[in-house]
């Protein structure tokens, strides 16, 4: 069995050792091609698998996935990772701890590989099971950055999304293979490690069903606090409308024996009444009838 693995190479070095070990010149071209999703191809008696380990960046709460492609074929592992995160060298060590893989030939391998990639989501959940539980704090407080941080974080768990929901099935896949190449009914290896994988992709699918209640509530929340705000700025209108009404009121019936004075006060010769005994005692009972008529009016109208 020949197992090659390039870390970081060029297209033309990926190109060239294809080539050299007579792959089919699809495959090949497969392999330069970057930003691909997770998938099982088949080139002739060749295997061609992408998956896409990832990693998560608790102080940016960010995932980061990557991408390896292999190529596996009867006497054949060929493995290229463009991204150094995706460390060749520990998927190797890897195989050290079960030494009776590599006697087993390249599917024993695959196995190793996928193995290595499905056990590193651990972590990456852990990470973004912690944060949402510090959203579920922040939710109910006063946090004016929380949507921000949901959204974010939503963001990233659907991007894992991506990379773990067709896992279950191309490990499923790699298994029927490997079984009708062993001929048996079953490759146990590989349903355990598909087991796995549908429990990762079953824990992100929860993490996006809580992140989308997360949201709502967090909505609705900022809905009742507008709410409150608007009911306490409805009562302190209708207070101010009922000090204005008063104010009003009080200076509407303050103006009226004000009026009547300053007309009785105009000191023309020619006046109505200005001569007669009862002028004075009229304009007093004119001023105090206004103002007791404009008092009944205004409190009649819930202005007093």
């Amino acid at each position: 069995m020949l197992w090659v693995g390039l870390q970081g190479p060029t297209p033309e070095e990926v190109v060239a050792l294809g080539e050299e070990l007579g792959l089919d010149r699809l495959g090949i071209t497969e392999m330069t091609r970057t930003h691909q999703r997770s998938k099982l191809d088949h080139f002739g008696d060749l295997l061609f698998l992408v998956l896409q380990p990832a990693e998560y960046a608790d102080r940016t709460e960010s995932v980061h996935c990557h991408e390896v492609d292999v190529v596996v074929g009867d006497h054949l592992v060929f493995a290229v990772s463009a991204h150094p995160a995706v460390d060749l060298e520990r998927m190797r060590a890897l195989l050290e701890q079960y030494p009776d893989i590599v006697t087993r030939g390249p599917y024993a391998v695959l196995w190793a590989v996928c193995e290595y990639v499905t056990r590193g989501y651990r972590d990456v959940m852990d990470g973004i099971e912690n944060d949402i539980d510090e959203i579920e704090e922040e939710l109910f407080g006063d946090e004016e950055d929380v949507s921000h941080r949901i959204f974010a974080l939503q963001r990233e768990v659907i991007d894992l999304h991506h990379a773990t929901a067709p896992l279950a099935e191309i490990i499923e896949r790699l298994g029927r293979v490997v079984a009708k190449k062993q001929g048996v009914s079953s490759v146990a290896p590989f349903a355990e490690v598909a087991d796995r994988a549908r429990y990762i992709d079953g824990r992100v699918a929860a993490f996006r069903s809580t992140l989308d209640s997360a949201l709502t509530i967090h909505a609705t929340l900022v809905e009742q606090r507008r709410n409150e705000q608007m009911r306490e700025m409805t009562r302190v209108s209708l207070e101010q409308n009922d000090q204005v009404k008063k104010v009003s009121s009080w200076a509407a019936i303050g103006f009226a024996p004000t009026l009547i004075a300053g007309v009785y006060g105009m000191n023309f010769r020619f006046m109505p009444e200005i001569d007669q005994p009862w002028g004075y005692p009229f304009a007093l009972a004119l001023m105090v009838g206004v103002s007791v008529a404009l008092y009944v009016v205004f409190k009649k109208r819930d202005w007093l």
